[in-house]
């Protein structure tokens, strides 16, 4: 049953001006052709939601996966309540912002507002636009692809072996209500495919740009659901950028759902380098999934400064030996921001190494930080290498990060550790500064930016280290306390 044929069976909500008026008592009880359970377990608001995203959605034809990803996803959300602070992954992740807002699709790709973005494409090469979650070709350039590497929608894509290998792997892992949310309402799949063997020497540059945008106090929220798979076959190389910007005014309120699904097979390796920037009146909801063949690397390096609500659901399978995965990522909340990565690695075969560092900054009294960091290492993982470390830095009285690292073993030849601090700078550190005659502020300042500085030089490229240090900085000094 569909989203709008399940929703015509629910109560609908009574006008303002008058009661409903009590049913005869000869009314006959209208028949479902879902059991009623279902209906009961329905979220009113969500279907709404859903229903609309649905009718967004051009009614033309797709390809086979991308009906089978919204298949899938409507049929998940006929049973998923919106999220409250009751529900343990969203203990501390208030989502009233998107809850309380008149959310609405942008339903057609932009043609118009786009001179300000014709640099793009010459930016960095290769590189594709995604602009409120539509490919746009004018400003992508894809020139220097090896050949074999596909960038481009799916529905674009003209090969029926390929079309099956990715029907294979699309919606591969169900996440939560913002998975399916983005799975009913994604106008398309950019697939990234790199075939076996092949070297992809320049990463790939995805830039998320958000041009539709309402103004603040409008209780409008325009949603965008980009969605991207990287498919890398054996022995396959390629580094991904993922860039989030949302154009001019810092405080315009939109919503990016977006979805990357990472499908790495035996030895291949993928450098993903992740960067939200994007306004401060924005939501920014984000999920990734990686699911990592034997010998396989993957490697990803995050910097989130945006979002009045930033999430970002991070899930890694290793489904073979010898698997290796890092997860390095910095967080900044410089404003009424909440900042929040839940991550889980699953390792389920021998010799698997992980290493993840958390850093988040919050340097505003009502800024707010959480990680949610899960290792699970079952049975047959044994010999496996996995660290934790998760550091926080308040630079308010009232600033607050909630932090909870945890590792699940079940294996019992593993070497596994994890480790969480929160705290201002130490007096000690600014001593050592003091003693050389640099005074107190100069020193909190150095050891401020710094502190981000691990993550940052994690990015595999010295101009993009460059860049992101920059918008640091920038985004640090005003709200760096004068103490």
């Amino acid at each position: 049953m569909s989203i709008s044929a399940l929703n015509s069976y629910l109560p609908k909500p009574c006008a303002p001006s008058r009661p409903c008026a009590r049913p005869p008592r000869a009314t006959p009880t209208k028949l479902f052709s879902q059991p009623p359970t279902l209906a009961s377990l329905s979220d009113p608001h969500v279907l709404r939601l859903a229903e609309t995203l649905e009718d967004s959605i051009a009614s033309s034809s797709c390809p086979p996966p991308l009906q089978k990803l919204r298949d899938i996803s409507s049929q998940s959300l006929l049973t998923t309540p919106w999220p409250s602070r009751k529900d343990e992954p969203f203990r501390f992740t208030d989502t009233s912002f998107i809850r309380n807002s008149e959310v609405h699709p942008v339903t057609l790709a932009p043609t118009q507002n786009l001179d300000a973005l014709s640099g793009l494409a010459d930016s960095i090469s290769p590189n594709i636009a995604i602009i409120d979650g539509y490919l746009v070709e004018s400003l992508s350039n894809l020139s220097e692809l090896p050949d074999g590497v596909f960038v481009g929608r799916l529905s674009d894509l003209n090969s029926k072996g390929l079309m099956d290998k990715v029907s294979k792997y699309v919606s591969n892992f169900q996440g939560d209500l913002f998975w399916s949310l983005n799975g009913v309402g994604a106008p398309d799949v950019v697939l990234v495919y790199v075939p076996e063997g092949c070297k992809v020497e320049k990463p790939l540059h995805l830039r998320f740009v958000s041009m539709n945008r309402s103004y603040k106090g409008s209780k409008s929220l325009p949603i965008s659901n980009p969605r991207v798979l990287v498919l890398v076959e054996k022995g396959g190389d390629i580094g991904i950028v993922e860039e989030y910007v949302g154009g001019d005014g810092d405080d315009r309120c939109y919503w990016t759902n977006s979805v990357m699904e990472v499908v790495l097979s035996d030895g291949a390796k993928v450098s993903h380098s992740y960067i939200q920037t994007q306004s401060l009146g924005a939501a920014h909801v984000k999920w990734t999934s990686v699911c990592q063949g034997s010998k396989s690397v993957y490697e990803l390096t995050e910097v989130s400064t945006g979002g009045k609500l930033s999430r970002h659901n991070v899930h890694v399978k290793q489904e073979g030996p010898d698997t290796v995965t890092e997860l390095s990522s910095f967080h900044l909340s410089i404003g009424d921001q909440l900042q929040d990565l839940h991550s889980k690695l699953v390792l389920d075969h021998p010799r698997g190494f992980s290493r993840q560092l958390h850093k988040v900054i919050v340097a505003h009294s009502l800024g707010q930080a959480v990680f949610d960091g899960n290792v699970q290492v079952n049975r047959e993982a044994q010999q496996t290498d996995a660290g934790q470390l998760s550091r926080s830095l308040l630079l308010e009285p009232r600033a607050t990060v909630n932090v909870k690292p945890n590792l699940q073993i079940i294996a019992d030849d593993v070497k596994c550790s994890h480790g969480a601090a929160i705290s201002d700078l130490e007096e000690d550190q600014l001593f050592y500064f003091q003693a050389r005659g640099i005074d107190k502020s100069s020193a909190r300042k150095a050891l401020i930016f710094s502190f981000a500085a691990e993550v940052i030089e994690q990015f595999p490229d010295a101009t993009l280290q460059k860049k992101v240090g920059n918008v640091i900085r920038t985004l640090l000094t005003p709200a760096l306390p004068s103490r």
